[in-house]
């Protein structure tokens, strides 16, 4: 079993970028740039590494390798994400490390390439890049190529040793529990569960009960024995549920105009786990688009633009002014989910105005597009 940050450490430590590991400061594939440079260098990887894995760890300064972290980036799409922009994709899991220095909510992103031997390829145009692209890593660079394209298995013994120095033991296991919950939640409920003898979950989170079920916000979910944050956030709600054999949590969002708030269930995630030191996750997406009538939400519309017009030209907001911005980036996902397009771009450029104006208001923003990359990538 691998710990997952003595994984990124070993890559940090023993390599600079090349054919079988890159590393990001961020990704942004939210934008159409962003996708496609992530998709390039998955392509890359995957050609240059076709019978093991490949990595790019996200959150790390490129010229001294300092951890700075990114924010927690839940995901569970982005596998669909890749098999429509390549062909012959590779396997791709991204996985929330957390360091014991980063600040709360913020994590190492570890993105994992397991090629399925064949040639990937662009399947379509994206951004400057030509569909049918074939790219490979030279050095630390993904280029493309147009001949002499073969396949050549060069780094199995150096990815298998480094992935052997990063094996789990019982004292890194004992550390990261007593960690959790005495260090990084002192303040939540706090619990924990063994699965087959060998796997560790632990959660932390607010608790409350509502007619007899039990539901937790704030919450914290880590699988321990690889140092793998599951889930994160600050704002929305989940209900926990496991037997012998598995770990399911349903998370809940907050969604309305004005006083007419109501939970809405998004997600649900299952862990399953096999006697055999395997486990396998599986999300589904369960949310229906709350509906509201059109006429209101043209107003809500464009008031939101307002105020964002507002923020541009350095105008004071008056005390209701302020008190729509913080429905602002809820609302624009409302729009947006009743037939708004629009609406999704006004939260993507609107960020840097929104982190600047309140932090509050800025983490909700961040909800927001989490929420819409799920429902966007299903």
């Amino acid at each position: 079993m691998i710990n997952k940050r003595l994984l990124v450490k070993n890559l940090l430590a023993h390599n600079d970028e090349n054919s079988f590991y890159d590393k990001k400061r961020f990704i942004s594939i939210g934008e159409k740039e962003g996708k496609a440079k992530f998709l390039k260098h998955v392509c890359a990887l995957a050609n240059s590494n076709p019978k093991n894995n490949s990595f790019i760890v996200i959150g790390v300064e490129d010229e001294d390798n300092t951890i700075v972290g990114v924010d927690f980036f839940d995901d569970s799409k982005i596998q669909n994400l890749v098999n429509a922009y390549l062909d012959n994709p590779p396997l791709i899991s991204y996985e929330n490390i957390p360091f014991p220095h980063l600040p709360e909510g913020k994590v190492v992103g570890l993105v994992t390439i397991r090629s399925n031997g064949k040639v990937c390829a662009l399947r379509k145009n994206i951004w400057k890049y030509y569909g049918g692209a074939v790219f490979f890593r030279e050095g630390s660079i993904s280029l493309p190529k147009a001949f002499d394209i073969e396949l050549k298995d060069i780094n199995s013994d150096k990815v298998a040793t480094i992935e052997q120095h990063a094996r789990n033991n019982i004292e890194y296991t004992l550390d990261a529990v007593l960690n959790f919950f005495n260090t990084r939640h002192p303040d939540l409920t706090s619990d924990y569960k063994v699965f087959k003898e060998q796997f560790v979950v632990c959660w932390a989170g607010n608790k409350k009960k509502v007619k007899g079920k039990t539901y937790y916000s704030r919450v914290d979910i880590e699988l321990i024995n690889e140092q793998v944050k599951l889930f994160y956030s600050a704002l929305d709600e989940i209900t926990i549920d496991y037997d012998d054999d598995s770990f399911k949590t349903l998370e809940y969002v907050q969604l309305g105009l004005g006083s007419q708030q109501k939970y809405y269930p998004l997600e649900e995630m299952v862990i399953t786990f096999s006697d055999n030191g395997k486990y396998a996750i599986n999300s589904k997406l369960i949310f229906e688009p709350p509906q509201f009538d059109k006429k209101t939400l043209y107003h809500v519309y464009n008031t939101n633009n307002a105020l964002l017009k507002k923020l541009e030209n350095h105008i004071p907001l008056t005390d209701s002014e302020h008190t729509d911005m913080t429905h602002l980036p809820a609302t624009y996902l409302i729009c947006y989910l009743n037939g708004f397009e629009e609406a999704k771009d006004k939260m993507n450029n609107s960020r840097a105005l929104i982190k600047a104006y309140d932090s509050h208001v800025y983490q909700s923003l961040k909800e927001s597009q989490r929420i819409l990359r799920k429902v966007y990538y299903a």
